[in-house]
């Protein structure tokens, strides 16, 4: 009796030790990339209430876990979810519902795509993004003139890709009460012959944007669903969103609260009193999906448009430099409330110039090392001699590199063959503090964070131009594009130890790729499909496994 007492219960502590821990989902037999210190590579991870459990062979984690939902990844590749530090998810929402004029070869094609648009979408306004004049043979802006003979009486305004200048017709300048002569700080309102153009330069567009009649709640929330399937579909997990106002935080708010969100959002909110008061009094806004912690301050224009601030004239435009969207005073006295906080001062900084002034007033109050971690997003041209200021005090470049890539049949038109050498620099600026986030800066580009992969790693174009890639001096490595789009662009918002990377305890956000962008040849990268992305280790797509 006592002998079989002993044999039942070597039987029951045998079983106890074979028990497998119980995990809501099992990756294995895939190349997971965990983008973490070492740049582990791994087989299998175990996944429970939305976090990494383990990593590790398929061994270990198929031996040591079980789980109701089980991912046979045969072989494909696994990486931390696609973190966009750079876009414009309202905005990309909001083109959702406008015509879309990327592309458009010619400003007749413009037309004639506004023209269909409105015929099938009759509106008070007609709006639309996308058009670049650098695209056109005639590579100057165009007037309105065709505009008012379509809609003589229907307000019209397309915005160019950068977001940086527009085109009004006058009924829609009307609208506006905007006048011949008229001036401004930070935007011009551009005349030929002493008549408007309809061309609005930076802070000129608001002028009429203003005016622009907010559109129904339900298709704002219906664009916002539309835009995140979109965002997911393309493996993007997290999005830092540039610039919005309360009202825009509110209803993030609302949705992810209902459920009809699932990305999570770190909006910078933009710069104005209600903004930064707002955030002064209330601290840190931190939610499970949705984070506030920063403002984004807007120090001057694109080079597309002309509007960059300048140390020196544009090349191809003699006795002009651009200019700052606001007074170097005012950026210095909104840094010097920032720092007594913590929230993030970012500042949209394209030119030399503005570059220099905006690093000079971060470093007056920065003083030296720290881990505020202000940020000067794009850092699109920056002087030779102004590239320390961000090592010395810990200012993040935030780059975009598909803009390299787009900007590169013109740039050295605009600077010069001298200055666009220190140009998309990103080589000169990783190195200033050893990490760099990038993003798409959509939908002044393109969604797809494969783009921005590529554009870092090759430095060329969809059609593989240029031979060599633009100045790939500076081009990123492999190791590195992945962490500038995963761990370190969650580090630029003060989230490195909740995401960004598949470890032990982290957000179980991943995405599966049918192919190894860390291996394959460089051509082959734009062909990676998207087969799966999860968030909270729950799929919310799916396309082949």
């Amino acid at each position: 009796m006592k002998q079989s007492l002993y044999v039942a219960l070597f039987v029951t502590l045998l079983s106890a030790c074979a028990r497998k821990e119980k995990a809501d989902l099992i990756v294995h037999h895939a190349v997971i990339y965990t983008a973490d210190s070492l740049n582990t590579v791994a087989a299998a991870m175990a996944v429970k209430d939305g976090k990494v459990m383990a990593i590790g062979t398929n061994e270990l984690i198929q031996g040591k876990f079980e789980a109701d939902s089980v991912v046979d990844a045969k072989g494909a590749a696994v990486f931390p979810g696609f973190n966009d530090a750079h876009a414009h998810f309202f905005g990309y929402a909001n083109s959702l519902r406008r015509v879309d004029l990327v592309g458009a070869k010619s400003w007749d094609e413009v037309v004639g795509r506004v023209r269909d648009f409105a015929a099938k979408h009759p509106s008070a306004w007609v709006l639309g993004r996308g058009w670049d004049q650098n695209d056109w043979e005639v590579k100057t802006f165009p007037d309105k003139s065709k505009l008012d003979s379509l809609f003589p009486h229907t307000p019209v305004l397309l915005e160019r890709v950068d977001g940086h200048a527009s085109i009004a017709n006058q009924a829609a300048l009307d609208a506006a009460g905007v006048k011949a002569g008229q001036t401004l700080t930070g935007g011009t309102v551009e005349t030929r012959n002493g008549k408007l153009t309809g061309i609005l330069v930076d802070n000129a567009d608001e002028l009429v944007s203003s005016k622009i009649p907010e559109a129904p709640l339900a298709e704002i929330i219906a664009s916002l669903e539309a835009a995140e399937r979109n965002c997911i579909a393309a493996g993007i997990t997290s999005i830092t969103d540039c610039g919005l106002n309360l009202p825009e935080v509110r209803l993030f708010d609302t949705l992810f609260a209902q459920n009809k969100l699932h990305l999570r959002l770190n909006v910078m909110l933009s710069d104005n009193e209600e903004n930064i008061s707002w955030l002064l009094k209330n601290g840190i806004y931190e939610k499970d999906r949705l984070l506030v912690r920063s403002i984004k301050f807007y120090g001057d224009g694109a080079s597309g448009s002309r509007g960059a601030c300048l140390k020196h004239d544009y090349t191809d435009r003699p006795g002009w430099k651009g200019f700052l969207l606001k007074d170097a005073a005012y950026f210095a006295e909104k840094a010097t409330l920032l720092a007594k906080s913590d929230i993030q001062m970012c500042t949209h900084a394209i030119g030399d110039s503005a570059n220099s002034t905006i690093l000079k007033i971060y470093a007056d109050v920065l003083k030296g090392k720290n881990d505020k971690r202000w940020r000067i997003e794009h850092a699109q041209v920056v002087d030779s001699i102004d590239f320390h200021w961000f090592g010395e005090n810990n200012i993040v470049p935030s780059v975009q590199p598909t803009h390299a890539t787009s900007d590169m049949y013109w740039a050295e038109d605009r600077l010069g063959p001298q200055r666009v050498k220190y140009a998309y620099a990103f080589q000169d600026l990783l190195r200033q503090n050893g990490w760099i986030p990038l993003g798409t800066d959509f939908p002044v580009e393109h969604i797809d964070p494969l783009r921005t992969f590529y554009a870092a790693v090759a430095r060329k174009d969809q059609a593989g131009f240029p031979e060599g890639g633009f100045q790939p001096e500076n081009a990123l490595s492999r190791e590195d594009a992945l962490k500038g789009m995963t761990i370190w662009a969650a580090k630029a918002s003060f989230e490195e130890n909740r995401k960004g990377s598949l470890e032990p305890g982290k957000l179980a956000d991943f995405v599966i790729l049918d192919q190894d962008i860390m291996k394959v040849p460089a051509e082959k990268i734009l062909a990676t499909k998207v087969l799966a992305t999860y968030i909270y280790g729950q799929a919310h797509h799916r396309a082949g496994l």
